[in-house]
This record gives C-alpha cells, structure tokens and sequence, in this order.
C-alpha cells in the first residue's frame, strides 16, 4: 500500500516522514530525488540549464536553488518550464524505488501530489496541514526567506482549501512533537490493519 504524504510549504512534512521512518516504514521522498537529479552531470540540470540559461548555476556548477525557486515562483511561466522538465524525471525515480521496497506499506513524500496528478499513484493521500501563519514563520526561520517571499512561495502553491479536499487523511501540524508523534503512532496502526 502506497501512502501520499503531502503539504504545504513548512508544513511539517520532513518531520512526519521521519516519524514514520522511525516506526520502520519505507519513506520515498521526492525532495531528496528532486535534489539528486539536479546534480552535476545529471541530465536532467543540463536541461534546466539549456531552457534557464548558465546564470541558475552557482560557481561550483551546481543548481543555484535560491536563485532558480526566485525565479519559478515570481512567473508561473518558468515555473511550468521546469516542472516540465523535474516531474517526469522524479516520478520514474519515486516508482522505481516504491517498486523495491518492502514492508506492509510506504510513505511516498511528494509535496506537489496533488498538483501533478501523482495522487493517481497512491492508494491514500495524507495531508499535513499547519495554519499559515505558523507555515509563514517556519518558512522565514528555516530558508532565511524575507516575509514577502515566504508569503510569495505560499501563495504560488494549491490553495489550503484545495489541498484538504483531496486528503483521505489529516494530520494536523499545530502542536508540539509529542502530540505529532503521538498521530503518526495512530496512522502507523490503521495503515498496517488496512495493509493486511
């Protein structure tokens, strides 16, 4: 059984994913798949850099991720051309690692399921969700973002209301680690009895 897990930005999604990879569930998580296929010679950030041009490198020759996600997310344009280009690619990478994996079922960590059709894949689609505000402040504290940027990213994603109508499952995000394990401990046991 595949398990969608998703979110907004600074949601909490990492945390979970580490929550549930702690109880011994495979976790897939398409950031990292996203970061590993823009490496230095992979072919996928030849591409970026042939549709953006070299300026989105840094000088070691690897993705400027800040200056590329300034620039996906102030023109919805660019941002189109590298989904293009970044989705094919990470969906082939998520199913060829959720085709070996093991266990009663897996946690594939795709912020963007929703977004990109990806929910197809999954058989529940698990959705932590934060009010924004508490979204907004992880978002300046964690990626030095200036609030009008942070807001900036927030709003180019689904809207929250979008986003909740999809979820077979919400694991709200507003409390304190304990509390949050604590959910994580209870979806660990309803996914296993409907795994069986």
């Amino acid at each position: 059984m595949k398990i969608g897990l998703t979110g907004g930005i600074a949601s909490g999604k990492s945390t979970v994913a580490a929550m549930f990879a702690e109880l011994g569930v495979t976790v897939i998580d398409s950031d990292v798949i996203a970061r590993e296929v823009v490496e230095p010679g992979q072919p996928a950030l030849m591409k970026i850099v042939e549709v953006f041009g070299p300026e989105v490198l840094d000088t070691a020759g690897r993705l400027d991720r800040r200056r590329m996600r300034e620039r996906v997310f102030g023109d919805k344009n660019e941002r189109k051309k590298l989904e293009a280009i970044l989705h094919p690619v990470i969906r082939r990478e998520v199913l060829a690692q959720a085709g070996r994996a093991t266990g009663s079922y897996q946690v594939l960590v795709i912020p963007l399921l929703l977004e990109t059709g990806m929910d197809t894949l999954v058989d529940r689609v698990l959705v932590v969700d934060s009010p924004p505000q508490m979204q907004l402040k992880r978002l300046v504290a964690r990626d030095k973002e200036t609030d009008a940027s942070a807001r900036r990213v927030i709003e180019a994603q689904m809207t929250r209301t979008k986003r909740l109508a999809g979820a077979d499952d919400v694991l709200v995000n507003d409390g304190d680690l304990n509390q949050l394990r604590a959910s994580v401990r209870d979806l660990h046991k309803a996914y296993s009895a409907l795994a069986i």
